[in-house]
């Protein structure tokens, strides 16, 4: 297989597909962000491999070594951050290891455990992604010639959107501590964002503001809860 800078790749990069022979490893809990990704890569070219955890991360790891790694900040079992700076410090490191949040704020935590660049959700369109993972690679593993621009708006299956909005409610009944209560409002608001529902990220930014400022926690969680139910009621199961 042929080798170039560290990128393993079986076919060169084409002005249609220019991620052609680049596996990806996304590291992201939601069924919807994560069907996003496997889409913007379907019409780039690339070859995704999914982790929801970075327990799940790691064992990937340990069996093969992707080209990019994109790592979601809010996971499950701790910080993205946390996996990003074992990557940064792995030898040999993986070549290209991006941040991956829509909250802002955690742009800087990305950097600074060692991520070479931040990409914010929802991601714009097809052309700003795949802009973004070629201006990490080496300048041969680029495609020669002019790119179409293309801005077709990615569109998940409903059915993951479903499952993401079931995986809050469960976790907002359980009763796992403030740890699985903020993994469940951190979660929601990203989702939330992802959508563009406003109403949806302010409820469930106000419980991660009764959680972190010790206010009464039960009226802003009945309201996010109902919230998330009314998503569900409303969301095509198809």
């Amino acid at each position: 297989m042929p080798v170039e800078n560290g990128f393993q790749f079986i076919s060169s990069p084409t002005p249609n597909h220019p991620l052609l022979g680049l596996t990806l490893l996304l590291v992201e809990d939601s069924r919807y962000a994560s069907e996003a990704m496997r889409l913007l890569c379907q019409r780039s070219g690339a070859r995704l491999r999914r982790a929801d955890t970075i327990a799940h991360a790691r064992q990937h790891l340990r069996t093969y070594r992707p080209g990019i790694v994109i790592v979601d900040m809010g996971l499950p079992d701790g910080s993205g951050g946390e996996l990003i700076a074992e990557l940064n410090a792995a030898h040999p490191r993986v070549d290209v290891i991006l941040g991956f949040s829509g909250d802002p704020s955690t742009e800087m935590a990305a950097l600074a455990a060692g991520a070479d660049d931040f990409l914010a959700k929802p991601i714009a369109s097809i052309t700003f992604f795949q802009n973004k993972i070629l201006s990490l690679l080496p300048a041969a593993r680029r495609p020669k010639g002019p790119r179409e621009i293309v801005n077709d708006k990615i569109r998940p299956d409903p059915l993951t959107l479903r499952e993401d909005l079931a995986a809050i409610g469960r976790a907002l009944g359980d009763d796992g501590g403030a740890g699985a209560a903020g993994y469940a409002a951190q979660f929601a608001a990203s989702l939330a964002h992802d959508l563009g529902d406003r109403p949806l990220e302010a409820a469930a930014d106000g419980y991660r503001a009764a959680l972190r400022e010790g206010l009464p926690k039960k009226p802003a969680a009945a309201r996010l809860s109902a919230m998330i139910q009314d998503r569900i009621a409303t969301t095509p199961s198809f």
